[in-house]
């Protein structure tokens, strides 16, 4: 198995579409580190604040601790820890990991495969967030992790279980929503090509979210980017939620997010089929940041 294939198969809790992006996020984190020193050692009592703080971000709405990746990552043949007492984790128990002073980095083999190409790298880092997240949090969580992608393709990685994107989608969903935001109504056209509209998935197609039109919706580049950070999402009778977690104090912000709770989204057109139920939900319990504001429609 090559390391491309290694990431792509990485052991994760899997249950009903839940997202456990626990060790993509380490990984992921890991390699920035790399990047900036190849000779590094990650302590836990460093790495757990920093990936506390990825995975309340960019991780599901439920709480989790950072010890779990760090620990069961080991077995997954990418990722070794050792303590004061020598090489091997203590557990996935967070006192333990403390006390013993862990350190992880990426495994020898790994490291020395990364050494001899270095375009490797990039072409882990693509896997991963390819795998894991909507392209639209690609380059926040690069930034996040230190990570400087080299443009690199992942089109070695040729698995049977590798989903192919149908290209007909961003068309298609578009087409069905008449080239409006579906929850603001932006229409912005230059000359005659759309411009700041996006076809959404709104179950990722990283978690079997299908390149469906019914799994669809056409947002404008603000509001696809609030709906993957889980700051709005869809309701009952398909009316738009915001987070109270949200905070915007501008005219500005509240006039593009806020006022927009309980508004029924704009489209599709009639004959096609809105957001299926399932996906909807999928969102609210695995992307969607807390409950949601009352309405002001």
């Amino acid at each position: 198995m090559d390391w491309l294939e290694r990431v792509a198969k990485l052991r994760q809790w899997s249950r009903d579409g839940v997202r456990a992006p626990h060790k993509p996020l380490l990984l992921l984190y890991a390699l920035g580190r790399f990047q900036a020193d190849a000779e590094g050692e990650l302590s836990y009592s460093v790495v757990e604040g920093d990936l506390r703080r990825l995975l309340a971000e960019y991780g599901p709405a439920r709480e989790t601790t950072p010890a779990y990746p760090f620990h069961h990552l080991t077995n997954d043949e990418v990722w070794e820890v050792r303590t004061d007492l020598g090489p091997g984790s203590p557990g996935p128990g967070v006192l333990k990991l403390r006390e013993s002073r862990a350190a992880g980095r990426l495994a020898p083999d790994l490291r020395a495969a990364l050494r001899r190409e270095p375009s490797l790298l990039g072409r882990m880092a693509r896997v991963l967030l390819d795998l894991h997240f909507p392209p639209s949090l690609h380059q926040d969580l690069c930034d996040a992790v230190g990570l400087e992608l080299e443009l690199a393709e992942t089109d070695a990685l040729t698995t049977p279980e590798r989903r192919q994107r149908d290209r007909r989608m961003r068309e298609m969903v578009l087409t069905a929503y008449e080239y409006q935001c579906a929850f603001c109504g932006y229409d912005g056209m230059l000359g005659t090509l759309p411009v700041g509209l996006e076809a959404a998935h709104v179950r990722w197609w990283a978690f079997d979210g299908p390149d469906d039109v019914d799994n669809g919706l056409c947002l404008c580049s603000l509001h696809h980017k609030l709906f993957d950070r889980g700051v709005l999402g869809i309701g009952d009778g398909h009316r738009v939620l915001v987070s109270q977690h949200f905070v915007g104090r501008s005219p500005t912000a509240r006039d593009h997010v806020t006022a927009l709770a309980g508004r029924p989204l704009i489209g599709p057109q009639p004959g096609t089929r809105p957001v299926a139920q399932p996906h909807c939900s999928w969102h609210t319990t695995q992307v969607f940041r807390g409950a949601p504001r009352p309405s002001t429609a």
